[in-house]
């Protein structure tokens, strides 16, 4: 489990991230989600301890990030939105980086790049972008850490390979594995995704699951306007709008709605999901 607590840091004296304060647990495959310049890819870099807190602290799994204790490293995996493009074949790759991660399963990566139709031969420096992300994507996945934090893995992605991520996840994810995905294209993983993480520069505004959030949160796509609402937006055939649920009525969570619902009602959405 990661405790993060007050957490606060800043680049060259302008605060980034200030009094964040959530846990990330067990099993759950977190959306980090929030508007640019928030701090999202700042905190994955603080998880994963390749950047130092300037005060508060993130405790993952009772030890300190940022020491970079082996322990802590061969548990945990980072894929950065930019991904280096090594003069190697991938599978040359897999089994010489593998040796880092005590875990590491070669049919595992392979069976991945099977799924994505990905080439293990093909020599990285040699794949286009989409190829190279899902050859980074297959061998996080085949380091069987009990960590993986993502910057936008869908980037450079087709639809088809997009579908592929959603299947993979799920399929090659075990019930401990902790994944944090930090994205913008959140209908590529409206369906995975669960808890939900809003992240403002000053808070957090949300951290709750699905479940959570319809039981507090109803999601309409009818074509009667709701002056109670807390976000509307005109779609074909009528409105997508989210609304407290007063009625314990079921809805179908709408991803991007919820993020407009939440950053024009912060102090209301944190009222109703007080802890």
């Amino acid at each position: 489990m990661i405790k993060i607590k007050d957490l606060e840091f800043s680049y060259n004296g302008i605060p980034v991230l200030t009094g964040i304060t959530t846990d990330l647990e067990e099993g759950k495959i977190y959306g980090l989600l929030g508007e640019n310049g928030v701090g999202k890819t700042t905190l994955l870099t603080l998880l994963c301890g390749l950047k130092k807190v300037d005060s508060g602290h993130i405790d993952t799994d009772g030890k300190d990030p940022y020491k970079r204790l082996p322990e802590t490293l061969q548990n945990q995996y980072y894929i950065p939105d930019e991904v280096a493009p090594v003069n190697m074949k991938a599978i040359k790759y897999a089994e010489t980086a593998g040796q880092f991660w005590p875990d590491f399963d070669m049919e595992k990566f392979l069976k991945i790049m099977t799924v994505f139709e990905n080439d293990p031969l093909k020599n990285m420096a040699k794949m286009s972008a989409g190829q190279l992300k899902k050859t980074y994507i297959s061998f996080a996945l085949a380091c069987n850490t009990r960590y993986i934090f993502m910057d936008e893995p869908t980037n450079g992605l087709d639809i088809p390979s997009k579908t592929s991520f959603r299947s993979i996840i799920m399929q090659y994810t075990s019930e401990n594995t902790t994944v944090v995905i930090s994205t913008h294209q959140v209908r590529d993983l409206e369906n995975i995704i669960d808890p939900i993480i809003i992240l403002d520069r000053r808070d957090v505004l949300l951290n709750a699951s699905v479940e959570e959030i319809t039981s507090k949160l109803y999601f309409d796509y009818g074509n009667i306007l709701d002056p109670d609402a807390l976000f509307c937006e005109k779609i074909p055939g009528g409105y997508i709008q989210v609304a407290e649920n007063r009625t314990g009525e079921d809805s179908k969570i709408n991803v991007e709605a919820l993020f407009n619902a939440v950053h024009s009602n912060k102090a209301r959405i944190k009222e109703l999901f007080k802890k």
